[in-house]
């Protein structure tokens, strides 16, 4: 899992391009030359202050550039700070857990979550001005097409974090965003099929996040994987994220005698396709092994229970939410933190072909 605060295109090993550390109330207290306490009665407007020392004190919050730590505000005042989530979709496993983690963390620091769920109808550019006018920080989950469009909407003076799909190799989000690595995730699932005896692997895939992609990073990284192993890729199936799109592509699947082994963008998908393997007769994993995306909370309950990758939903929100706090606290010591790397979880669904 990476998480970046670079504002330029370069790759992993360039010099950190991130902003210097941001000046705190006991910076301002001693350019000023008072206590911490007088400058805290300054910025809250407090009225016992002799105006010579406001005067100083606002010198020096102008020279440092120093913003006002939003938590303590929150604190001290009741007036509590909020953060407004941008996404296009609230009940796939993948946004909901996201979602929660996002939540759960803002309010551990003192923040109201709000969350616009936006449609290809809407206009982007009111609803990002809207939440803006909140007064905190826009999160944007660019995992699809609608959220990386709202993302590259967010005005530069807005603070922000996103979300979004793995970067190609050497390249880097615009803003703080962090992501799962998926890609080598997907190659690893993949390669673990071939392990098993399995000629090739067939891959029922999610949209990507931009047009501009030929393929989203899990399907790069299941290409990888079989063009590694000197595999003709074959033409990827699915159309959408959803039970129904797995199961149509399952239908098709499922009448190729050749398909011996299937990975899918999603566990939505993987049940899907399950069911349409079930109603064609084709046994898993005696027939057909299949591992899906994301470990949703279904996939240990469904017969077979599902071979998937499990993601750190909840993790890659926390970090999310820390990111946009180092740019509304400027007294936050703590480092965003760091969601657990995908994992492949080894349950029914897969197994040796011809088992």
């Amino acid at each position: 899992m990476d998480v970046t605060g670079h504002t330029s295109f370069g790759g992993h090993g360039d010099p950190p391009q991130g902003p210097q550390k941001a000046a705190s109330i006991r910076d301002v207290a001693a350019a000023a030359g008072v206590s911490y306490q007088t400058v805290s009665r300054v910025i809250n407007g407090h009225p016992n202050v002799k105006e010579e020392t406001r005067k100083r004190v606002d010198a020096a919050i102008q020279t440092l550039g120093f913003r006002r730590n939003a938590t303590a505000f929150a604190l001290a005042s009741g007036v509590t700070r909020s953060v407004t989530v941008i996404t296009s979709n609230t009940v796939l496993y993948g946004y909901a857990a996201t979602l929660q983690g996002l939540e759960e963390a803002s309010r551990a620091a003192g923040y109201a979550l709000g969350v616009r769920v936006v449609t290809p109808e809407d206009d982007l550019d009111r609803t990002i001005a809207a939440a803006a006018d909140t007064g905190g920080g826009v999160v944007v989950i660019g995992f699809d097409a609608i959220g990386a469009a709202a993302l590259d909407r967010v005005p530069a003076h807005v603070p922000c974090a996103a979300l979004v799909e793995a970067p190609r190799p050497g390249r880097t989000p615009g803003r703080p965003a962090v992501w799962a690595d998926d890609r080598e995730a997907a190659r690893a699932a993949t390669e673990h099929l071939l392990s098993l005896g399995h000629e090739t692997v067939h891959y029922v895939a999610i949209p990507a996040s931009t047009g501009t992609r030929r393929l989203a990073p899990r399907a790069e990284g299941w290409r990888q994987a079989l063009e590694a192993a000197g595999v003709a890729p074959p033409p990827t199936s699915g159309k959408g994220w959803d039970a129904q799109a797995g199961y149509e592509a399952g239908k098709k699947l499922a009448r190729n005698k050749d398909v011996t082994a299937i990975l899918c963008g999603n566990d939505d998908l993987a049940l899907g396709v399950l069911r349409a393997l079930h109603h064609a007769g084709r046994r898993v994993p005696e027939d057909i092994s299949v591992i899906g995306f994301d470990d949703a909370p279904h996939s240990g309950f469904v017969t077979p229970s599902l071979t998937t990758v499990r993601m750190d939903f909840h993790g890659l929100g926390r970090a999310a939410f820390g990111l946009l706090r180092a740019q509304l606290d400027t007294d936050q010591q703590e480092s965003a933190p760091v969601p657990a790397e995908p994992t492949l979880i080894l349950r029914e669904s897969s197994g040796p072909r011809d088992a």
